[in-house]
């Protein structure tokens, strides 16, 4: 293992962040992109999402929601005084040294 040099205050220990690979994305976009200019696949595949979200299928009609409107927001748990998501716990210790102890 090699050790470097530490980071300074205020540097990043990988300045570049996680990879920003999407692997499912680009074969899609591959795919796509062979068709050329004609997105007729690609409508054809909004338009059986469309119809699956008419039927009922919640699963679609999310996904369609999630296009449009964005996803929500997670909700954290807790956030009252009852239920915390963050628990602080404090000790407070007493010792009493024996000055003449070598301990």
């Amino acid at each position: 293992m090699t050790i470097g040099k530490p980071f300074q205050p205020g540097q990043s220990g990988n300045p570049g962040g996680r990879p920003k690979t999407k692997p499912f994305r680009d074969a899609l976009k591959r795919v796509l992109d062979e068709a050329g200019k004609d997105d007729e696949r690609l409508r054809l595949i909004a338009e059986a999402l469309l119809g699956k979200a008419a039927t009922g299928d919640v699963q679609a009609i999310k996904e369609i929601a999630d296009r449009l409107d964005g996803k929500p927001a997670q909700a954290i748990v807790g956030g009252d005084d009852e239920d915390s998501p963050i628990k602080l716990i404090q000790k407070i210790e007493r010792v009493i040294v024996d000055p003449k102890s070598k301990d």
